[in-house]
């Protein structure tokens, strides 16, 4: 099994991936050169391996997928996850409760994201248009949502296997790695209906669902995360996720194994 991050997030993300290979036995490839050249050469490395692919690199994911290497996750979770646009239209295909989202503002405040930032990144509270940021990627826009916090359910294949609920009294922001509290949370029934059909239109391995709790206990979907982080998750549960994923990898070799001369020509 190989498995596969940019050199800056292996560094960021060292221990879980020590436990990824405490449990399963991945080769380690840390790659930055996205080129054509580049993943020609990566191609080479990869093929004959499932593959757990831990960037956030769409257009590579699609070509690897091209040329018959399996990836956990496919490519289109990637794609869809990493493009908040392309998420809220999966949410508003499936009729789950969603933040409203919108290619420009309608309201002031308002929220604005950056389509592909992820862990809490490039998201703005703006009060007027003269506050919308430049910004290179394109922007959404949500309404301000008065919620009590968000949760994250962590999902593997067709199982979610915990959530952690998040809040923070200083920022509006909740995300754990921006410092926000984290806590165990037990879905609702409703919610784990919610979290498994997304996750089933999505035929995903292995995401995180974001969604937000409201006052009146409702809940409305915000993100999708792909590859999902897992800091909280270890801080809130006793269940080892690195386990539990390598478990999972291990059901889709058995079922499917991979071989170098399986390599279309």
């Amino acid at each position: 099994m190989k498995l596969l991050y940019e050199t800056k997030d292996a560094e960021r993300n060292q221990g879980f991936i020590e436990e990824l290979q405490r449990f399963g036995d991945f080769d380690l490839i840390q790659w930055d050169d996205w080129s054509e050249e580049g993943l020609a050469m990566l191609v080479d490395k990869l093929c004959g391996d499932i593959v757990l692919f831990r960037t956030r690199r769409p257009e590579a994911a699609r070509f690897l997928e091209a040329q018959g290497i399996h990836l956990v996750n496919r490519a289109e979770v990637n794609r869809t996850a990493n493009d908040k646009w392309q998420s809220y239209q999966l949410l508003l295909l499936l009729g789950v409760p969603a933040v409203p989202t919108y290619r420009e503002a309608t309201e002031y405040p308002c929220i604005a994201k950056t389509v592909d930032g992820h862990g809490g990144s490039e998201v703005w509270l703006i009060h007027s248009a003269d506050e919308i940021p430049p910004a290179t990627s394109p922007l959404i826009f949500q309404p301000v949502v008065e919620h009590v916090a968000d949760v994250r359910a962590y999902v593997i294949g067709t199982e979610v296997v915990g959530a952690v609920k998040r809040s923070s009294t200083g920022d509006f922001k909740a995300n754990y790695s921006l410092g926000g509290h984290a806590e165990k949370y037990m879905l609702s029934a409703v919610q784990e209906k919610d979290v498994l059909r997304i996750a089933r239109a999505l035929n995903s391995d292995y995401i995180g669902i974001d969604f937000l709790l409201l006052e009146d206990g409702r809940h409305l979907f915000n993100e999708i995360e792909d590859p999902v982080g897992a800091r909280s998750f270890y801080e809130t549960h006793d269940e080892n996720i690195a386990e539990l994923v390598v478990e999972h990898v291990r059901k889709l070799e058995k079922h499917a194994p991979f071989r170098r001369e399986d390599r279309p020509q």
